[in-house]
């Protein structure tokens, strides 16, 4: 079969998606490396109190990529209103939840990063840290719902622009506040504020201004009715799940990290910093990919949706390999970056070495989970195989890793990375079976 407009289709969202995840990569990095040339117990504090953050964000995409199949299917089918109402549902999850985590670390910061270090400067530190950049949060809920909208309805430009706009705010508010008036992590914490606020903004008077087909008043936005909010519910509430807890289990193993040492979680910050810059590029072709599908299952096209998900089984890992490879020479740029030991560095090189092995498997997992079964409502399989591998595998294999053989940080890392490589597995005969696809809008 004669998979027509593949290429350029999936090349047309993913290059917006990836520059903007690529601006947004750059705008999170600024904290860690200017703080970076602070030391290494700021790098730890401001890693683990972006922690919270982390399981925010998995929750916040859970939700806007739950609305996202929505959104997909429905601009296939030109059904305005449909998109309409599915982003009001995703804004109206996304500032109640962004709303809690925002009280809970305005009051109880210290507290809650006492569940992942037990180094009280790195608490006192990241306490600090965390009570202001959670002043972002609502604005961030926001951004990542219209955001979410804009691609499933291939407005991918606005997002990039803004991103863009809020990378140079956030430098040039980061060197002001952290150097110029000296207040460290607080001055990183406020930048990021600052820029948000910015970027949320731009995003708003833009699309409205410019009447994009997902902005809608208040009214639209709010018409949905019970039976609605049950289809939505049935098929964002797996993902929903599935982020929150995949993120949960990520924080749990930066907590496993923690307790085998500072450096150790330091190590593991620095590696996840660099790392981004890369994994930008497997992002938008997932994203792309989800699109791309969605659309498709809702044009009623089945026959050519299960052919672009076949090809991308070996198109994503190929991104994979071929991205994975930049983590080489990324990781002699670590001593520029970050004014640490030369320890930490020689452990950060070792763990990029050890991703850039995992990175087409990582690539396979990003593209079954959320480019290819979520574009086909096949949620509730996704979420069980992503629970089953992190929390049957991952976790228990890092815990033991740690606590009971006492490995060194890098081994410990080989343990929990290799869960992609059984993930990748599932994935791969689901994908082959075509049970994972759905026409959710009917």
């Amino acid at each position: 079969m004669k998979l027509k407009g593949f290429y350029s289709s999936l090349i047309a969202i993913a290059v917006p998606v990836m520059m903007q995840n690529l601006l947004q990569t750059f705008v999170n990095m600024l904290d860690t490396i200017m703080i970076g040339r602070l030391g290494s117990i700021e790098i730890a504090a401001v890693g683990l109190g972006n922690q919270v953050f982390f399981v925010l964000n998995m929750i916040l995409f859970g939700i806007t990529s739950g609305g996202g199949v929505f959104i997909a299917q429905f601009w296939g089918k030109k059904e305005i209103a449909g998109i309409k109402k599915s982003l009001g549902i995703m804004l109206t999850l996304s500032i109640i939840v962004s709303a809690v985590f925002t009280v809970l670390c305005l009051t109880i910061p210290h507290q809650i990063l006492r569940l992942y270090s037990p180094d009280p400067e790195v608490i006192r530190v990241g306490g600090d840290y965390l009570r202001l950049v959670s002043l972002s949060y609502i604005a961030t809920a926001i951004i990542f719902a219209y955001t979410q909208a804009f691609r499933g309805t291939e407005r991918v430009k606005l997002p990039l622009v803004c991103t863009s706009l809020s990378l140079v705010t956030n430098a040039l508010t980061n060197y002001i506040l952290i150097f110029v008036v000296g207040w460290g992590v607080k001055g990183a914490a406020l930048a990021t504020v600052f820029s948000r606020a910015i970027e949320l903004v731009i995003i708003l008077a833009w699309s409205y201004g410019k009447k994009y087909e997902a902005c809608g008043s208040l009214k639209d936005l709010m018409d949905f009715d019970w039976t609605f909010i049950g289809k939505f519910v049935k098929i964002a509430l797996p993902v929903i799940f599935n982020e929150t807890m995949w993120g949960l289990g990520i924080t749990v193993t930066n907590a496993i990290y923690a307790h085998a040492g500072t450096d150790a979680i330091t190590a593991v910050n620095i590696t996840g910093t660099i790392s981004q810059l890369t994994w930008v590029f497997c992002m938008g072709f997932g994203n792309g990919m989800s699109v791309i599908i969605g659309k498709k299952i809702g044009e009623g096209e089945t026959e050519l949706a299960q052919g672009y998900a076949k090809r991308s089984l070996w198109f994503m890992p190929a991104v994979g390999a071929a991205v994975g490879i930049f983590l080489w020479p990324l990781s002699y740029l670590l001593p520029v970056f970050f004014n640490v030991s030369p320890e930490i560095i020689k452990t950060a090189k070792s763990m990029l070495i050890v991703l850039m092995i995992c990175y087409p498997f990582n690539s396979s997992c990003m593209n079954w989970v959320v480019g290819v079964c979520r574009a086909g409502g096949d949620t509730v399989f996704s979420a069980l195989a992503e629970m089953g591998t992190m929390w049957g595998y991952a976790v228990p294999i890092g815990f033991l890793a740690t606590f009971v053989f006492n490995l060194p940080i890098v081994w410990i890392y080989i343990c929990i990375s290799s869960e992609n490589v059984l993930k990748a597995i599932v994935g791969l005969i689901r994908v082959l079976s075509g049970k994972w696809l759905h026409d959710v809008t009917r």
